[in-house]
Order: C-alpha cells, then structure tokens, then sequence
C-alpha cells in the first residue's frame, strides 16, 4: 500500500473482535468500540494507524464521521 492515499471503510462498531477486511477497494474495518461519544472513530483511526504503521496524527476521517461507511485519509 502506497502512504499518501483516500480509502473507503466500512466500519461495523460492537464487533467481537478487532479486525481489518481487505476486499479489493473496499476496507471493513471491525472494532470493538461502541458508536458513541467519537469512540469507535478513535478505534477506527488506532487500528488504522497500526495497520498501515503510521502514527495515529497521518490518519484521519475526510467524509462520513457519523456514517458507517467513511473515506479515510492517510498521509
């Protein structure tokens, strides 16, 4: 994966357990956090962040804050 780059996320909060789901374009991203008070967009921003091994600061949420389905920046 190129740094310096827009994906689309899905993000499915409650999960059971933390995980990342590449399918071609498409990231599902599950977390354990509830979808309340920013807390599963922390959660989402953290896995991120370790996945595409990035400090937390170069990802962030470009569209879709309140939604299920965002585009994350990560630089």
């Amino acid at each position: 994966m190129r740094i310096g780059m827009k994906i689309d996320v899905k993000v499915t909060p409650n999960a059971k357990k933390e995980r990342i789901v590449d399918e071609g374009g498409l990231f599902k991203v599950y977390v354990t956090a509830p979808a309340l008070d920013g807390k599963a967009n922390k959660a989402l921003i953290d896995l991120l962040a370790e996945h595409f091994d990035v400090k937390k600061g170069a990802v962030r949420i470009v569209k879709g804050e309140k939604s299920r389905e965002k585009v994350v920046e990560i630089i």
